[in-house]
């Protein structure tokens, strides 16, 4: 599961073979925004995680945002939730 200080940035829960994932993985990096990946087939307590908050699936990508979960996000919403909760995690160049 992700560190206790990764609560304030953007956390990742993925698996993989996920096109979804993998298409968010890369617009995140494109996009140079610091975050933490989780691979929820090697964690079961991030998995446990992931199925709390997606009504019982195991629905990757789900990212938190600052502690905040959302499930699948596109990548409009999770930069809006980065500016409000996390700007800390936006590069200094964009």
């Amino acid at each position: 599961m992700a560190d206790r200080e990764d609560r304030d940035g953007v956390v990742v829960y993925w698996r993989p073979l996920c096109p979804f994932c993998m298409h968010l993985r890369t617009r995140l990096r494109l996009a140079r925004l610091r975050h933490t990946e989780v691979n929820i087939w090697r964690d079961p307590e991030a998995a446990a995680f992931v199925r709390l908050v997606a009504d019982g699936n195991e629905t990757v990508p789900t990212v938190t945002v600052a502690d905040r979960p959302m499930v699948n996000p596109s990548m409009g919403e999770l930069m809006e939730a980065v500016r409000t909760h996390a700007p800390h995690v936006l590069s200094k160049d964009g």
